[in-house]
């Protein structure tokens, strides 16, 4: 692509940028706090509403919990992130760290494939089920989890041949991560704002023995680095 000329530099939906462009522009534009670069479009956030702003600080809480009590992995809340060519800024995600076989890194920005990436949508019209779940499902992020915010519905993908498949709950309503042994939801309560039932259970799932041998096994590559 052609590179652009940036006398003014301006950042507008639809905008056609490669990535370095993208970056270029942005980094010029302070006040610009929420941009994404899709298949080489950029996606400028609209204003957020308190309620879509409190489910995300629920997710991130939930994953940042899970963290906490998991070593050797790491995670973040609207990190600009480079994903093959394109430049999303998801709005939560959980990697396992690159020296114990994470898929990606952590520098000024994310790199790579995180293994676990969470948005918050509206509705499923919304970019988060379109264009940002082709990329995750290209790039290879092994769950994706999508909040929908008006249907109050919650849709985990797990990466299975290299295509998304939604995973359902266990029969007592748990949705429990392949990739995050230990990392449990209760969607239910979750919906019902009950953050201290949702923690609970997350707790539960980490004192789990499929979580502690998920520790010890990070422990392990971490050892043989």
């Amino acid at each position: 692509m052609m590179k652009h000329m940036l006398v003014d530099p301006l950042l507008a939906n639809g905008d056609n940028l490669t990535r370095d462009e993208f970056i270029e522009i942005w980094e010029k534009l302070p006040e610009v706090k929420f941009a994404e670069l899709i298949g080489g479009i950029v996606y400028l956030s609209t204003p957020r509403c308190v309620a879509r702003g409190a489910m995300n600080l629920d997710i991130c809480g939930w994953l940042g919990y899970y963290n906490a009590y998991t070593p050797h992995c790491h995670g973040g809340a609207n990190v600009t992130s480079f994903i093959g060519e394109d430049c999303p800024q998801p709005d939560d995600y959980l990697a396992i760290d690159e020296e114990c076989g994470g898929r990606s890194f952590a520098r000024e920005f994310l790199e790579g494939s995180p293994e676990l990436i969470a948005e918050v949508a509206h509705t499923d019209a919304a970019i988060e089920l379109h264009q940002k779940y082709d990329l995750y499902e290209r790039a290879g992020i092994q769950e994706y989890i999508v909040a929908l915010f008006e249907s109050r519905e919650l849709r985990w993908h797990r990466l299975a041949d290299g295509k998304y498949r939604l995973m359902q709950p266990d029969a007592d309503g748990v949705c429990r991560s392949r990739v995050f042994p230990g990392l449990w939801l209760d969607s239910e309560a979750f919906f019902a704002n009950d953050m201290a039932k949702v923690l609970a259970t997350l707790q539960e799932g980490i004192a789990s023995d499929e979580h502690q041998k998920f520790v010890a096994e990070l422990a392990k590559r971490k050892a043989a680095e």
